[in-house]
């Protein structure tokens, strides 16, 4: 146990740091899916409900949440449970506000011990929470230096050239501007000035709509689509989707190959490359531990499904929201972590059969605090921070305590509301902690709940 000068002095580098972190992602938008307009509209137009809310008002930000590992080693001293840790949160979380069904675990991440359950085991709808056990799986299977490559190749004549998709969901104008230019220049070379353009998309398999349907927080999942298929100039949040991200991306590399002097064609649906063609371009996503931070803070739904399939890949199943599925559970089942009644449906948690424990997200969360695990450690810098960052950025306003000092996953759907993250307490103890309620009967009373219960646990 910390000493109460050296707990001092360690709080009060906590919160510098993360004041000081905030003040990079101060101008964050709540980056999440901001589903509840579009789920709304889309149950409107069908029987089913599904998508997630998460507040959409605030400014553009950084793409990923500053990052500090170094931290959690200092924070974590194992010791004896906070004493009457049940009586503080047994009648927060009996809050009518989290409706029927509510289940929590709260675990000292050093020594692994809960400090407090109920209903731990207990598989719910996790929402956006699942993300939290996707990018787990990702980073175990990739490492965190995996970057995601598209690239362009040229048939033998260089007279077709073939923009191929390799699940990179942040690929964007810039990204393809520079296959552009790289294409261009060796079109040249060849004496080549006119050319069909070609691509694959053949990295994924099944079905490429989210069962969700047509929603403005995810775009057809599908290996090639440039600034995720937005059809507006947002960058994050929810937005009007195209239809076919994968022939817009063609398009538009066909017109910068126009812009740079090469006269072109497109195809009007997708294929292989011809036998023989040769790579001209290339370029990368940026590393996978970027894009874990961008998925959590953000709660990218696009990146989420994209990782999903990555994982998929490297397990040698299909890209497919089943092969994923196999894959993330597998990858997770080598880690040894409470797997019993989950189920990993698709990569985003828009899903209604995605199925998680309290204690199967504090287990993750403990597992990514593991210093002989620093490749699972862009799963907590990725958590947004209360009252600063992404998806909790509008949170806690009736919680001041918990602000800068609880980092969490936010999870919403209708009628579902979770909360899973860290939280320092009193003892200078890292405790990861997983709330999760059922049959909720409004967001936002919810949510309030939610945040009481995590700032419980703050000193």
């Amino acid at each position: 146990m910390l000493e109460p000068k050296v707990w001092q002095l360690t709080a009060g580098s906590v919160v510098v740091g993360l004041t000081l972190a905030a003040g990079a992602v101060a101008a964050a938008g709540p980056w999440d899916s901001g589903q509840r307009k579009a789920e709304r509209e889309w149950a409107a137009a069908q029987s089913r409900t599904g998508g997630a809310h998460h507040d959409t008002t605030a400014p553009a930000a950084p793409d990923a949440a500053p990052s500090a590992p170094a931290v959690l080693a200092a924070l974590s001293a194992p010791g004896a449970a906070p004493a009457g840790l049940g009586r503080k949160l047994g009648p927060l979380l009996d809050s009518p506000a989290l409706g029927r069904t509510r289940t929590a675990s709260v675990v000292d991440v050093a020594t692994g011990k809960e400090l407090y359950g109920k209903g731990a085991g207990s598989p719910m709808t996790p929402a956006s929470t699942v993300k939290i056990a996707v990018m787990v799986a990702a980073l175990s299977a990739l490492g965190p230096d995996h970057r995601i490559a598209t690239t362009v190749v040229a048939a033998r004549d260089g007279r077709t050239v073939t923009l191929v998709g390799g699940g990179d969901a942040t690929l964007d104008a810039t990204g393809l501007r520079a296959l552009a230019d790289d294409t261009a220049r060796a079109l040249r070379d060849r004496g080549v000035t006119t050319v069909k353009v070609g691509y694959d998309i053949s990295l994924y398999s099944g079905p490429r709509l989210h069962p969700i349907g047509p929603n403005d927080n995810i775009a057809p999942v599908t290996a090639l689509m440039a600034g995720q298929g937005r059809l507006d100039k947002s960058t994050r949040g929810p937005a009007p989707r195209s239809g076919d991200p994968a022939g817009d991306a063609a398009d538009a590399f066909a017109g910068l190959l126009r812009d740079r002097g090469i006269k072109t064609s497109v195809a009007s649906s997708p294929h292989k490359p011809a036998t023989g063609s040769k790579l001209v371009a290339r370029t990368y996503s940026r590393p996978l531990a970027a894009l874990v931070e961008r998925a959590l803070t953000e709660s990218d739904n696009d990146t989420a499904e994209a990782l999903a399939r990555q994982t998929a890949i490297a397990a040698g199943e299909p890209a497919s929201f089943a092969g994923a599925e196999r894959a993330v559970a597998a990858r997770l089942k080598k880690l040894k972590v409470p797997l019993g009644g989950a189920r990993f449906a698709d990569g985003s948690g828009l899903n209604r059969q995605d199925r998680a424990s309290a204690s199967l997200l504090t287990t993750l969360l403990a597992r990514a605090a593991d210093p002989a695990r620093p490749e699972l450690r862009s799963v907590l810098t990725g958590l947004p921070v209360a009252g600063f960052s992404g998806t909790l950025q509008s949170r806690y306003a009736n919680a001041a305590p918990a602000i800068g000092l609880v980092r969490a996953k936010t999870g919403t759907l209708t009628g579902v509301n979770t909360l899973a993250g860290t939280v320092v307490d009193a003892r200078g103890r890292l405790l990861a902690f997983a709330f999760m309620a059922g049959a909720t009967p409004a967001p936002d009373a919810a949510q309030a709940a939610l945040d009481r219960l995590s700032a419980a646990l703050v000193p």
